[in-house]
């Protein structure tokens, strides 16, 4: 896919795209969440590999606090409303354009970043709207692997994944 050649940064909506969608309410009322080793996986390759990764989500949560850590994200923006002022400022971060930028988002407050990056993407179970718009649509849902189909598109489509898996390799003979 061309536009996925250009791509530098990939920043992901949480619940819904690297979740299930799911949310279960503990006792004293705290959310857990359901993340897919697969796209862990995905992550930790893109950012060996040079890519920026992180999240930007409406939600707040020390759940994907702590998934980000052990991910070693670059990003993490909770509790964003605007997620188009979120992502430019995370851009600015490192220099970085819109046509750079890749976004995976399941549902409606997704859309206007749609609008605006270099290659959008979503789940197979996002919302008509974002199917309908988006540059990319995963044969896989939220919480399923979406999140690793997309980066192993990019890496692939830039020549890359061999490398991708290469480094991997190398870094579990270690």
């Amino acid at each position: 896919m061309e536009r996925a050649r250009k791509i530098k940064l990939i920043a992901f909506d949480v619940d819904g795209t690297l979740t299930p969608g799911t949310l279960l309410f503990g006792p004293e009322g705290e959310a857990y969440k359901a993340f897919n080793v697969r796209d862990g996986m995905g992550m930790a390759l893109a950012h060996g590999m040079g890519f920026k990764i992180g999240f930007i989500t409406g939600r707040t949560s020390p759940t994907v606090e702590a998934r980000g850590h052990e991910l070693k994200t670059d990003f993490m923006e909770m509790g964003v409303m605007d997620k188009v002022t979120a992502l430019e400022n995370v851009m600015k971060r490192w220099n970085l354009t819109w046509e750079e930028t890749a976004f995976m988002g399941d549902d409606l407050n997704d859309l206007p970043v749609f609008q605006r990056c270099g290659l959008s993407a979503c789940p197979s179970d996002a919302c008509i709207e974002n199917k309908n718009s988006a540059d990319f649509v995963s044969a896989l849902p939220g919480g399923q692997g979406a999140a690793r189909e997309l980066i192993e598109m990019v890496l692939r489509s830039q020549g890359r994944w061999k490398e991708a898996v290469d480094y991997f390799l190398g870094l579990s003979e270690k």
